[in-house]
């Protein structure tokens, strides 16, 4: 039975915002509540800009990040290092390593990471581009920087075996990120210290 506080439009945009990370039920009301209520010219242009950013931006061919162009800008840089490569789980992450203005390398972006107990292995994550990226002549060095989490550890793990395999130095992040921290929250001073003191 439909609660008649809630119309089924209504009870669909909770139910949307609900799949946001870290939004529970109240809060997706609110938000939902906030847009329909103060804010419908912004509710039209998060709208918007969702069906845009869906049908407009895709994969990077190269390092699997967000872009409008088949090869990103980042990886079309002839002044980025392509000796060295850095493995992250999100764009998020890349963002934040970027803000710590430290790195000077190309990048991959794992889109996840693996998380046995809940069904991702190695095949949902796709690890076959970066494999290839693995072997291209120029690159010296693949850094880890996988979360300080069990799944980011367990990540890091698997991919420093299949890429050693391949004759890489293979780093990880310094233990400047906390244990148990997700890079998206870190400052940028801190990321910065754990790329400077990374080791194999």
């Amino acid at each position: 039975m439909q609660d008649p506080l809630q119309p089924q439009p209504l009870a669909e945009l909770v139910a949307a915002l609900r799949r946001l990370p870290g939004v529970g039920v109240k809060s997706a009301r609110r938000m939902a509540y906030h847009l329909l209520q103060h804010d419908r010219p912004g509710a039209e242009r998060l709208g918007q800009a969702l069906q845009q950013a869906l049908s407009q931006l895709r994969h990077c061919e190269r390092c699997n990040t967000f872009t409008e162009e088949p090869v990103c800008a980042l990886c079309t840089n002839p002044r980025r290092d392509p000796s060295q490569l850095c493995v992250v789980e999100s764009p998020a992450d890349q963002n934040m390593i970027e803000a710590s203005h430290t790195y000077q390398g190309l990048y991959y972006v794992l889109m996840g990471r693996l998380a046995p107990l809940s069904g991702v292995g190695p095949d949902e994550l796709h690890f076959g581009p970066l494999l290839e990226r693995a072997a291209d002549p120029a690159l010296r060095e693949v850094i880890l920087a996988t979360s300080f989490t069990a799944e980011g550890d367990v990540t890091a793990h698997y991919l420093a075996e299949a890429l050693r395999s391949r004759g890489l130095v293979v780093t990880r992040l310094a233990r400047g990120v906390p244990a148990g921290g997700e890079l998206e929250y870190v400052d940028a001073g801190t990321i910065a210290w754990a790329l400077a003191e990374r080791r194999s």
